[in-house]
């Protein structure tokens, strides 16, 4: 029931291209490294990709094709998940050195970090729009079963997922200490991140959805 081997590649070529790009989880899992160490970004990655997981079950289920159907529930996930990451960015932008300080002198516990990275991929607008608007090309109804097609292909990206983002752990853990060394690179940091979250919101805003 699964894709042609050919078009399982293209799937898997988009997956990690996806994956790769900074979007709200990856810069939670880095930060989390950066703050706490590997074991913190690891088990925040393993959060996340739990997060995914309801993704999947979502699609599976047919929400991704009701969704789908109607532009305005479209638009309304769209321009939902856009305002969410342009707040997020303001509020990173805003946030003074000292605060940014003071949190990072405060470490999470690992149950909190996981709950958290669940939280954080349950509400990705760019995980969401895969789900909803890409997984779905992959399926081909006269294979069999759609529902087990597109669980066969989110269990495919999770398992993609759980590696790219266990090595952005690893790779922001082992430099955490180079990088949290001085508050200009603190300051750096917040510009960076607000930036990154603000633009995704644009760029997710003014998105067209493939709709004619």
């Amino acid at each position: 029931m699964m894709p042609e081997p050919s078009t399982l590649a293209v799937f898997v070529v988009a997956a990690v291209a996806l994956l790769v790009t900074p979007g709200p989880a990856v810069l939670y899992i880095v930060a989390r490294s950066v703050e706490q160490g590997r074991w913190a970004g690891l088990v925040s990655a393993l959060g996340v990709h739990v997060g995914t997981l309801v993704h999947v079950a979502a699609a599976a289920l047919g929400l991704s094709a009701l969704l789908v159907s109607s532009a305005l529930a479209f638009d309304i996930v769209k321009y939902l998940g856009a305002i969410y990451l342009v707040y997020l960015g303001v509020r990173r932008l805003l946030a003074s050195d000292a605060r940014a300080e003071a949190g990072a002198a405060a470490p999470r516990s690992l149950r909190r970090l996981f709950a958290q990275g669940i939280v954080v991929n349950v509400l990705n607008p760019k995980t969401a729009l895969f789900f909803l608007a890409f997984l779905p090309q992959f399926v081909d109804p006269a294979r069999g079963r759609v529902g087990v097609q597109i669980l066969g292909l989110g269990l495919i990206f999770v398992v993609l997922g759980v590696v790219s983002d266990g090595l952005y752990a690893l790779a922001a853990g082992t430099a955490g200490g180079w990088l949290k060394g001085g508050g200009r690179l603190l300051r750096v940091e917040r510009y960076v991140t607000g930036g990154v979250f603000v633009g995704l919101g644009l760029t997710a805003a003014f998105a067209g959805n493939g709709r004619k």
